[in-house]
């Protein structure tokens, strides 16, 4: 099998690379909010989108003309990718898989893309790589980069300038060395609690760092715009918050590296990140209920980094040859693993359950954690789930039936 794999590392440009580094994302950005604002033109007269051909004969013209002549002086190459990833975003929203594409500011997730492997020279043993228009750039190489390349994508980060290197090889068919299966649920008391009684406590970093994040802000708050100051205090902002994606992404990758490497078959439920995670605020005519509650509530939800979590589990488990599935969350946290009966009285408190059927007890988060194994490994002994990743459309069966109270 082929193994498609992101070597990322930092880049040490010097002031003249960094500048054209800067330029490049520019004009990527402005060639994306361009062709967005020319689609959205479109649409408002009725016209038929333009699709990704008709694009690339806009952009060579945008950068013949005199007004933005400036676009030739980037690679054509990335420009072209910003189309791509336009087309893409657009794709995306028809399937309903994303909202419709936004136009991108300056200064958020600066980037472009060099899709043309045979333009790229790496060279791992004096730890540089040339780039187009870009020459030779030196970079922090902490392990060695694997596979063929075929794409280098160069982004900022909190002042800083990443490049990841895209690769691809052919490994062997993996093989679990585990037979286990587990189920997981997800919560924000306990990150996440394993059916074999394990219990991942959350590392909530972003409520560790709120306060002096509130701090920064209100502190750029009172700068004047794009000063000096402005800027120092900007980036002030931006470090606490790479400290909290860096320190949670460290977290989710130890913990889903552990539990790919023990178990071959997990089980997850199929949470709605975003329905779970909505403002409560409602509107004038309609005010909302708890609104100061539920605010505290998604930002918990959102500090856990479930939707990263899962991907992160389920690119591990394929190269491990294991596999990951979704069940759905229906009543796993009140229906008893023991005998089955549902009821919302059985889970009083945040971390007892006790069914009041049977009188089984059991940690809740445990007592979910169950239900989530034996509705996975029921629906896929019944051929219920097609595929890995969330459950296909099908009719309960017995297996998967809530049992009468």
């Amino acid at each position: 099998m082929q193994r498609l794999q992101a070597f990322k590392y930092e880049l040490m440009p010097d002031g003249q690379q960094q500048r054209q580094m800067l330029r490049f994302a520019g004009s990527c950005r402005f060639v994306f909010n361009k062709a967005l604002a020319l689609q959205k033109e479109r649409y408002a007269q009725g016209e038929k989108k333009l699709g990704y051909a008709g694009l690339c004969k806009l952009l060579t013209q945008w950068r013949n003309s005199t007004d933005t002549a400036w676009l030739a002086d980037a690679p054509v190459h990335p420009l072209q990718q910003t189309l791509k990833d336009l087309e893409r975003a657009y794709s995306n929203f028809f399937a309903k898989r994303s909202d419709v594409p936004r136009f991108k500011k300056k200064g958020r997730r600066d980037r472009f893309r060099y899709p043309d492997p045979k333009q790229i020279k790496l060279d791992q043993g004096n730890s540089r790589i040339f780039l187009p228009k870009l020459g030779w750039l030196r970079y922090r190489n902490s392990r060695q980069v694997l596979g063929t390349l075929k794409n280098v994508t160069v982004s900022q980060a909190c002042g800083k300038w990443l490049v990841s290197i895209q690769t691809e090889r052919p490994v062997e068919d993996p093989r679990h060395p585990s037979s286990s299966a587990v189920g997981i649920d997800l919560g924000v008391a306990n990150f996440a609690t394993l059916s074999d009684g394990t219990v991942l406590k959350p590392l909530n970093r972003f409520r560790a760092l709120e306060k002096k994040l509130a701090r920064a802000q209100r502190s750029l708050a009172r700068k004047t715009k794009f000063s000096s100051n402005w800027k120092k205090a900007k980036a002030g902002v931006q470090k606490i918050h790479s400290r909290i994606a860096q320190a949670r992404r460290d977290y989710l990758h130890k913990a889903s590296t552990a539990i790919s490497q023990n178990h071959a078959l997990v089980f997850v439920e199929d949470l709605q990140v975003r329905n779970m995670s909505k403002s409560a605020a409602g509107n004038i005519e309609a005010p909302g209920k708890n609104v100061r509650a539920k605010s505290g509530l998604n930002k918990a939800i959102l500090d856990q980094g479930w939707s990263e979590f899962r991907r992160q589990l389920e690119y591990k488990q394929t190269w491990r040859g294991g596999h990951l599935w979704s069940v759905p969350p229906h009543n796993t946290s009140r229906r008893c693993n023991r005998c089955g009966h549902v009821s919302a009285e059985n889970r009083r408190t945040q971390d007892r359950f006790q069914c009041i059927a049977c009188g089984h007890r059991d940690h809740a988060d445990v007592n979910a954690a169950k239900n989530i194994l034996a509705a996975g490994l029921a629906v896929t002994a019944c051929g219920g789930m097609a595929q890995q990743g969330r459950p296909t459309k099908q009719e309960p069966t017995e297996a998967t039936r809530p049992h009468a109270a």
